[in-house]
């Protein structure tokens, strides 16, 4: 009986996957929006439709070289309501949005950001990735003849 339930379940797991796809940015059906239209039937307060946010593409961490945040892009939005608490010595925040863009606004490309951020009617400014030059080199390049030694003068 045990095994029949089993069976079932696992023939919905299977066709649920084939129907469903993961969440993206592109998975949404864009119409037409105007600037600012999203903002404001969604119940922000006015101060915070008029906000500036600032849109990455972070760059990998020094730990790790892999691939994992290429090509992803970022919305931070850009506080000036911070002080230091007496008490503790911590920064503090009246901004509601001081945490939001590190943790949850996360786009698979700069368009999708950008198109976000219009529809909220954030004016946005778009930092562009520095990709660093790499030289190709390997480990036997430390020990090869690099001619005599230059006599210093």
């Amino acid at each position: 009986m045990a095994l029949r339930a089993t069976q079932g379940t696992s023939r919905l797991v299977t066709a649920l996957r084939r129907v469903a796809r993961p969440f993206s940015t592109d998975a949404v059906v864009e119409s037409d929006y105007k600037r600012g239209e999203i903002g404001k039937v969604s119940g922000i307060p006015e101060e915070h439709l008029s906000r500036k946010v600032i849109i990455y593409s972070p760059a990998r961490t020094a730990t790790q070289q892999g691939s994992g945040k290429l090509g992803k892009w970022k919305i931070n939005f850009v506080s000036t309501l911070k002080w230091e608490n007496p008490l503790m010595g911590w920064t503090s925040t009246g901004d509601p949005y001081a945490n939001v863009g590190d943790s949850a606004l996360a786009f698979d490309s700069e368009e999708a950001a950008k198109s976000f951020a219009e529809r909220h009617g954030w004016d946005y400014k778009v930092k562009k990735p520095k990709t660093p030059l790499l030289k190709a080199k390997s480990y036997s390049d430390n020990f090869k003849w690099k001619g005599l030694p230059q006599p210093e003068n």
